[in-house]
């Protein structure tokens, strides 16, 4: 076979292997889309978390998913809080401790080894002060969510 032939096979190789990518990335990011939605009506399950995966896997594959999820109304904000500044909103802040020990809480009805427990304890205490650490979102207009004040 000429080099020239097996040029065009490696391109087309290579363009069928980035478009399986992109669909897969896209496949994955509309489930963490969905998954972003349950999480925001079930209250142990996380929401931003979800969407964050969701971005980023849209922004690797769909513009288009990608720019409709960072301009939502509700969603948008927060993500962009955390793409540009790495911030959490106060009131995501105080979700995500609530679900935190909510979950520790419906973990330890099951009654864990106590081993299992404390190391279980640790991972979720970890967690918490890696989103205590995060700075609030500094404020925008048109943003009243980000500040946690929107009743």
């Amino acid at each position: 076979m000429s080099g020239r032939m097996t040029s065009l096979f490696r391109r087309a190789a290579n363009g069928a292997a980035f478009n399986a990518r992109r669909a897969g990335l896209t496949a994955l990011g509309m489930l963490m889309l969905a998954l972003g939605i349950i999480g925001a009506f079930l209250p142990v399950m996380p929401t931003t978390i979800f969407l964050i995966a969701a971005a980023w896997c849209f922004g690797r594959s769909s513009p288009r998913f990608e720019a409709w999820l960072l301009d939502h109304p509700r969603f948008g904000p927060p993500l962009r809080a955390w793409r540009e500044e790495g911030a959490i909103p106060r009131r995501g802040k105080i979700m995500a401790w609530t679900g935190m020990a909510l979950g520790y809480g419906v973990f330890l009805l099951g009654k864990p080894d106590i081993l299992v427990a404390a190391a279980v304890a640790v991972f979720v205490a970890a967690g918490a002060l890696y989103v205590a650490t995060r700075p609030d979102p500094k404020p925008r207009p048109g943003d009243a969510t980000l500040r946690g004040d929107e009743r």
